[in-house]
């Protein structure tokens, strides 16, 4: 029985929600109705508190933290989302919203309130050179829908089954960030319901204040509920590169060099887990567009890089099969249950003078053990002047290196536990060197820290914060905020 249809199985014994009982603090169904409950307002799609819906929302990715909800809304329209996030302040009802639940701390997670699944609001409308976007699309659909007329992103992340409110909300990082920025910088507006139950549109002229402190506001004043994203010509064809290096300065030395060259299109980097007596592994992966007839000139490309030539690996592909690529080892993953696991991440952004030191250092002793058997090591750079997120904190220089350890806890693995606590060292360390947090990962950070990480940007995010959400009923989960009384 496929999760889905487990779902559907549990449901049906499950009475339609009707109301929330404030003097009891459950929300009631039409099986058993109270005398003081108070009736929902009339919605186009539902309320639902069956077990595996709240299940599902108390869980994400991450598989590390788990806070019930005391139910979940599945709007027919946005209008449900207003009406119900003022339905929830008038009970002192917190609220979060949900797309693909790919945080992996819990960020996207309520105990007792209101969880709003955004997968219905999935609508996608193609313009001359943008798109409009319901918040809770994948990339994915965007991509093919946007493809369909010649049109792309500027940016993608390494994987597309993500729900743009849900990226938005953070930041967006990708390869192409060196030449565009965040995925959030390609929004030219923004729709969005309020902690207080409004619908407000915001860009950087109008509303200025929501607008930046929705994007990378981690839903802490309101949740997007659909975005005007700009578009760019699609390349038909990618030359992928895969280059080898000796060490990690040989490998940031040289993705100094194209990212400020700007020759290659998409620049990342991946280090590989030694195994058995070989050590790590460093690799650049590039990309250079193309038309499909005239290949690019692999001669100037790699003009003056010191990678290991005898390692190269070069191939051609359909631009969307290059962004897709991720899809089949994820199926494998998924086959093996390997993806179902507990995944302990670690996100920073370093400054680049810092940044060969740190990654030596954090690698040195790092085995499987410590990362799992699936477990990813990236480091990928870009100009700091590229990203303009106010709420996206990063390095005071000019170039930034984004730093993951995506790991997984794997059978044999050290416990999902211990992967947090070395987080946390972790995380003390980068930060002593000037690192931010790209605040995806599982950190364990207080409201104090939160409050250093995003220095001068505090105070404004702060009076937006009690300007759209003055009971401080949002997404909790982040930890953002010291909790209400």
């Amino acid at each position: 029985m496929t999760w889905h249809s487990w779902r559907r199985a549990l449901r049906t014994a499950e009475a339609a929600v009707v109301g929330f009982d404030p003097s009891t603090r459950t929300w009631v169904t039409d099986a058993d109705r109270s005398q003081g409950m108070d009736d929902l307002p009339p919605l186009k799609g539902k309320v639902v508190t069956d077990p595996a819906s709240r299940g599902q929302a108390a869980d994400d990715f991450g598989h590390l933290v788990h806070r019930f909800p005391g139910a979940v809304l599945e709007p027919g329209a946005v209008s449900d989302i207003m009406l119900m996030m003022k339905y929830c302040r008038t009970h002192g009802l917190q609220v979060a919203a949900r797309g693909q639940g790919h945080a992996t701390f819990g960020q996207g997670q309520v105990e007792g309130g209101l969880i709003i699944d955004m997968t219905p609001l999935n609508a996608i409308e193609v313009r001359e050179d943008t798109a409009v976007v319901e918040a809770g699309a994948l990339w994915s659909s965007l991509a093919q829908a946007t493809l369909a007329r010649g049109l792309t992103p500027p940016v993608f992340t390494d994987y597309l089954e993500l729900s743009v409110g849900g990226t938005l909300s953070v930041g967006g990082v990708g390869g192409q960030t060196h030449h565009h920025g965040s995925q959030a910088d390609s929004v030219v507006e923004l729709e969005i319901v309020t902690g207080e139950a409004g619908l407000r549109r915001c860009s950087a002229q109008l509303r200025p204040d929501l607008f930046h402190a929705a994007l990378a506001g981690r839903g802490q004043c309101g949740i997007i509920t659909k975005a005007t994203v700009r578009l760019l010509p699609a390349p038909a064809t990618v030359r992928h590169y895969l280059l080898s290096y000796p060490s990690v300065a040989a490998l940031t030395a040289d993705q100094q060099r194209v990212v400020n060259d700007g020759r290659f299109a998409y620049v990342e980097g991946e280090l590989g887990l030694p195994t058995g007596s070989a050590g790590w592994s460093y690799q650049l992966e590039a990309v250079a567009f193309f038309d499909g007839t005239t290949p690019p000139d692999d001669a100037r490309l790699l003009d003056g890089l010191s990678d290991q030539p005898v390692d190269r690996e070069i191939q051609d592909m359909s631009y969307f099969d290059f962004l897709n690529r991720l899809a089949e080892g994820v199926a494998y993953l998924k086959s093996t249950g390997e993806w179902y696991r507990p995944h302990p991440w670690w996100n920073m952004f370093l400054p680049a003078s810092r940044t060969d030191a740190f990654v030596e250092a954090a690698i040195k002793e790092l085995t499987e053990t410590e990362v799992g058997a699936s477990g990813v090591v990236l480091l990928y750079p870009f100009p700091r002047a590229r990203v303009n997120l106010p709420l996206l904190r990063l390095p005071d220089e000019e170039t930034v290196f984004l730093f993951t350890l995506l790991r997984t806890a794997s059978l044999g693995a050290g416990s999902p536990q211990d992967m947090v606590e070395a987080n946390r060292s972790l995380y003390l360390s980068a930060q002593a060197v000037g690192g931010y947090q790209y605040p995806v990962g599982s950190i364990p950070t207080t409201p104090e820290e939160w409050r250093t990480h995003y220095g001068p940007e505090w105070a404004a995010f702060e009076a937006a914060r009690e300007r759209y959400d003055p009971d401080g009923i949002l997404t909790p989960g982040q930890g953002v905020f010291p909790p209400g009384p």
